[in-house]
């Protein structure tokens, strides 16, 4: 069940992403474009996310425990270090060159783009490469 769960939430987010058009890298590059042709679409996209989680979060952690696990499992880091920042910095770099973040990234190899193909090889290369060569993060 956990499974089925998983894959309907997954096909739920990607088609979200893909009715707010966040599949489309023009219209998030439109979106950071502030001086040019700007797109507010993008931020229409992340108020929807950030209410709907405001809301989840409090009617969720309201249970005892998850439907399918044993406990929450909510970050506990509450500091910035240089890891957090510097990934921050990436991702943000990364999604201003290419329009994609992840997510929209996943949502969008169906179409067969080899745009999308080399960002994802490349995405995955990296979470390689840091799983490698950084030390392990501290909680």
């Amino acid at each position: 069940m956990r499974v089925v769960t998983a894959l309907l939430s997954g096909l739920l987010f990607g088609l979200g992403l893909s009715i707010g058009g966040m599949t489309q890298p023009a219209v998030v590059l439109d979106f950071l474009d502030i001086f040019g042709h700007w797109d507010p679409r993008l931020a229409f996209v992340m108020g929807g996310a950030v209410v709907t989680t405001a809301i989840g979060y409090r009617l969720v952690l309201r249970r005892p425990q998850p439907l399918f696990e044993d406990c929450f499992r909510v970050p506990s880091l509450r500091h910035f270090d240089g890891r957090l920042i510097g990934g921050a910095t990436l991702f943000g770099l990364g999604w201003g060159m290419a329009g994609y973040c992840p997510g929209p990234a996943l949502a969008s190899v169906g179409g067969g783009a080899l745009s999308v193909a080399v960002l994802l090889a490349t995405m995955i290369l990296g979470w390689w490469l840091a799983a490698r060569l950084l030390p392990p993060s501290r909680n």
